[in-house]
């Protein structure tokens, strides 16, 4: 296997170099050697494939958390689909709940946007009045 720069692993793993480095330190991806002749870091290439995991779990919206938790269940030989599964199912659900709750301010936004004509003083702005009313 070839050592990759952080540009070169960025790159083919879609991401930027902060984002590489953030994700080292963050214990995701292991920190690579330094080459003693040049001092840069050289990744392994298996890091790309890594990121790649990571990145596709982060747009399925799966946190750092439980990213970690994804990875160990992926090295780990007793580890099982049904794991992992109860976990894309709990997302699952936590993305329901998500939606539900954007649905619900949707709902309430809508109402007082139809209340307020955009018309009259600052003062009279149903939205507005709303926002400080106590309840």
């Amino acid at each position: 296997m070839k050592p990759l720069t952080i540009g070169k692993v960025a790159g083919q793993a879609g991401l930027g170099i902060e984002t590489v480095r953030f994700y080292e330190r963050e214990g995701l991806i292991a920190e690579p050697p330094r080459a003693e002749s040049s001092g840069y870091r050289h990744y392994p290439e298996d890091t790309v494939a890594r990121l790649r995991f990571i990145k596709k779990a982060k747009e399925l919206g799966f946190s750092l958390k439980e990213i970690r938790e994804l990875l160990s269940l992926k090295a780990k030989p007793s580890g099982s689909c049904a794991d992992v599964r109860s976990r894309a199912t709990n997302k699952i659900e936590d993305i329901d709940q998500k939606i539900a709750l954007l649905e619900a301010m949707r709902k309430a936004l809508t109402g007082l946007v139809k209340e307020c004509s955009g018309k009259g003083p600052r003062t009279e702005c149903p939205i507005l009045n709303a926002l400080d009313a106590e309840e």
